[in-house]
């Protein structure tokens, strides 16, 4: 097929590399001409496992381009909507700026029988409205709503072989023909059995928002237990394998730490609420400002476990940072948790060297004060604490026998409880975890 995907970011960079790997005809468009330009070169301008390789083979296929002019949609029968919806200033609620640019975008070079599929995440009642846009314009072309479940880390595997696929789809006579294309587009997912649920707008909007609700709650949730565990002495990481044995619970995103961040989360629920509160139905997710409250408190708990355990002379301490990314196998540091804590304890004096894989160009960017190391052993020189904060698999696996020669004091901080606390100790260091006697 040929498709458009508008917004070469995170999500629609993927996606068109990934629907030129399955075989279709894509071009995708964006305004940045600096990150068209690097796509066109096969060069991600992203950190995300798989991308560069599957960008380089749809290059040489000639199944995918770039362009910034969205006149170059012209011709396409499916045209994905991936732009950011940013939070809006001032207030949780999306701004859907960039969605409805780019809708309008497309509206002079849409053909009858065309289907425009959103992937951006949305307020609920967003679709609804494009829709009756779309049909205004007289372009005979159909809106569609097709959420994406993209992992960071994880985002090709995701796309090329997601573990389902979400149509909202229109009312009427359209939505035939709306899930046919769909259906064409992810043929090979359908073929291998793929679950399909075909809905419509408003569910599939609320598909993707309930689910970034509930994993921020899940894991919320196991944090508001790591405080309890704190002062009673218990253990939260097995209190999370005792109740994760559980089917209806299950032991997924019941790691207890500094909380989550990124793009999506923070900024998805706080969005539901707003849009809750728009319908007036405020009340039925107002447990979610605790969810986002417990998310933002563990952060400053780390930071507090950090200058405790320094017994509260943090100033001039040397303090190195493992991990910036907000999560391991990417560098994005939006709303990072990690990034949040090296600039706290910047804050407190401390003289922080961060370091990470792949997220210190981002870091750097946006809190150039920090110190930086590109190389772990040598941010761990003379380190008077660890802080272990992106749970990287190279800090995981760190031998506490050969950390404890570099450092000058033998204290580690666990911000997410991935390192085994005896075998540590037995190296003679002092480990801290979050919610762990």
């Amino acid at each position: 097929m040929r498709i458009s995907v508008i917004g070469c970011g995170y999500l629609g960079a993927v996606h068109a590399a990934s629907m030129a790997e399955l075989g279709h005809d894509v071009v995708g468009i964006d305004v940045d001409a600096g990150k068209v330009q690097a796509l066109a070169a096969g060069r991600a301008p992203f950190f995300e496992p798989g991308l560069e390789e599957i960008l380089d083979s749809a290059m040489r296929s000639g199944r995918l381009r770039f362009s910034t002019s969205t006149a170059d949609a012209k011709g396409a029968q499916v045209h994905f909507i991936a732009v950011g919806t940013p939070q809006a200033r001032g207030g949780g609620a999306a701004d859907l700026t960039y969605v409805h640019a780019a809708v309008d975008g497309l509206l002079p070079h849409l053909s009858p029988g065309d289907l425009i599929a959103g992937k951006s995440t949305v307020p609920v009642g967003t679709a609804a409205r494009l829709a009756e846009r779309v049909e205004a314009a007289g372009t005979g072309a159909m809106l569609a709503w097709n959420p994406e479940f993209l992992r960071e880390g994880y985002a090709v595997k995701d796309t090329i072989s997601p573990d389902r696929l979400v149509y909202g789809l229109p009312s009427g006579d359209a939505a035939p023909a709306a899930r046919r294309l769909l259906d064409e587009v992810y043929a090979t997912a359908v073929g291998n059995g793929t679950p399909v649920v075909a809905a419509d707008y408003a569910t599939a909007e609320l598909v993707k928002v309930s689910a970034n609700a509930f994993l921020a709650t899940k894991i919320s949730f196991i944090n508001a237990m790591a405080e309890i565990a704190e002062v009673t002495g218990a253990d939260v990481t097995q209190l999370a394998d005792a109740i994760g044995y559980d089917p209806r619970i299950g032991r997924r995103f019941l790691n207890a730490g500094i909380g989550f961040g990124g793009g999506c989360l923070p900024k998805d629920i706080r969005a539901f609420v707003a849009r809750a509160e728009e319908l007036g139905r405020g009340e039925s997710v107002d447990f979610l400002k605790q969810v986002d409250a417990i998310n933002l408190r563990r952060r400053q708990r780390m930071v507090d476990l950090v200058v405790e355990s320094l017994g509260d002379q943090v100033y001039k301490k040397k303090v190195t940072v493992l991990g910036l990314a907000f999560k391991p196998d990417s560098d994005d540091v939006r709303d990072s948790p990690a990034l949040d804590v090296a600039v706290q304890l910047n804050g407190l004096g401390a003289h922080v060297i961060a370091t990470d894989p792949a997220a210190i160009p981002n870091s750097i960017r946006l809190h150039p004060q920090l110190g930086f190391a590109t190389d772990t052993l040598d941010a761990l020189h003379e380190a008077d604490a660890v802080v272990l904060v992106t749970e990287w698999k190279e800090y995981r696996t760190l031998d506490p026998v050969e950390v404890g020669r570099l450092v000058r004091d033998k204290l580690i901080i666990d911000g997410r409880n991935v390192l085994d606390p005896e075998r540590w100790r037995a190296a003679g260091w002092t480990y801290r975890g979050m919610g762990r006697p």
